[in-house]
């Protein structure tokens, strides 16, 4: 199959200024000697720290997790050793927690240095390590890191599961308009190591801000284990997609004709991808590939309308979910830790502090 776009490309993708909020600078760059400064704060950094703590150990044979790798002690593992666990495993842990939570706090003082950054009141933070206890508490002590040095942040954890935070905060990039008549949207949100997708409910009659706002069912593909091409995880992500329109048919939802897509890297507003997705499968920087035109053509209706995608970068989208509950600042956040570091600062189209222009 050739890369040739044969569908149009419907809505502005990555914009800058969305119905809640302005996104004022998302996948930032920051480098040092040593190369992006987001690699010293991502999920591998720290299991880079802990094997530096257990080497010395090995070398001596009381290193406490024995011959296991490092990669493959999984956070719920750590998370076991570390509440009911022996107290040398629980140590290097820790000790594991406090390296890395010093690198994160490094990470935010550049990244609050930056001028998109500027006057940031609070962060949230996202991705898969802010679900384990061992994230939480290295995000914490980042925290109070911050505090100690007079740093005036709050760093608060996304409310939303991971899993589910960028489903939700597609619900954001929709039209106004899908929230009448329509009871349900299609999400996607793709990562360096899964690609989900899911069919949200907006619940706006319980909550018109969308704080009520849920995932009814989803998949998630590990496409991290497999050695596929592009157009292979395209497949399989279409096959989610049209399963997940056959069930919600099935259960009577009134689905939009709208899917939302999170998907990493510098997103041009023709949907194509400028940098950034070098983890996922195959080449989805090609100037000839279009991700949201090859869904058109693949779904070009649900119902009896045309689909309309809109597709924007990842942390943005996952920090979409958390805009009710930023009514009380003005400029806010996003730091997701996963395969990457993904990042997204935002401004509050009114006043801040929850007012209205």
């Amino acid at each position: 199959m050739t890369d040739t776009v044969t569908a149009p490309v419907l809505g502005i993708h990555g914009a800058a200024h969305l119905p809640a909020v302005d996104v004022d600078s998302y996948n930032l760059e920051l480098k040092d000697d040593e190369g992006f400064l987001g690699d010293r704060a991502s999920r591998q950094a720290f299991h880079t720290i802990l094997e530096n703590w257990r080497k010395p150990l090995r070398k001596l044979g009381v290193d406490p997790f024995g011959d296991t790798p490092s990669d493959d002690l999984s956070r719920p593992k750590l998370d076991v050793v570390l509440k009911d666990g022996d107290p040398e495993a629980a140590a290097v842990i820790q000790s594991a927690i406090e390296e890395y939570a010093q690198e994160l706090a490094l990470v935010i003082r550049r990244f609050l240095k930056a001028k998109a950054w500027a006057n940031t009141e609070r962060i949230a933070m996202g991705g898969g390590f802010r679900e384990s206890r061992i994230g939480e508490l290295a995000i914490a002590r980042a925290g109070l890191i911050l505090k100690a040095d007079g740093i005036k942040v709050d760093l608060a954890m996304i409310r939303n599961d991971p899993d589910e935070a960028a489903l939700i905060g597609s619900l954001h990039l929709a039209p106004a308009w899908i929230f009448k008549g329509h009871d349900s949207i299609l999400a996607i949100d793709i990562g360096g190591t899964n690609i989900r997708a899911g069919v949200v409910l907006p619940n706006v009659g319980k909550a018109a801000d969308l704080t009520k706002a849920c995932v009814w069912k989803s998949e998630k593909w590990r496409h991290a284990d497999e050695k596929l091409t592009r157009e292979k995880a395209v497949d399989e992500l279409i096959g989610m997609l049209k399963d997940l329109v056959k069930r919600a048919k099935k259960e009577d939802y009134n689905l939009a004709p709208f899917i939302g897509i999170a998907c990493p890297g510098k997103i041009e507003d023709d949907g194509s991808i400028a940098k950034g997705a070098q983890n996922l499968p195959g080449n989805w920087e090609s100037s000839r590939f279009n991700l949201a035109a090859r869904l058109a053509e693949a779904i070009p209706t649900i119902g009896d309308h045309d689909v309309t995608i809109l597709m924007h970068n990842d942390a943005v989208v996952q920090g979409l979910s958390e805009i009710p509950f930023m009514q009380d600042v003005k400029r806010w956040g996003v730091l997701t830790i996963g395969t990457g570091l993904g990042n997204a600062r935002f401004t509050n189209r009114g006043n801040g502090k929850g007012e209205k222009s």
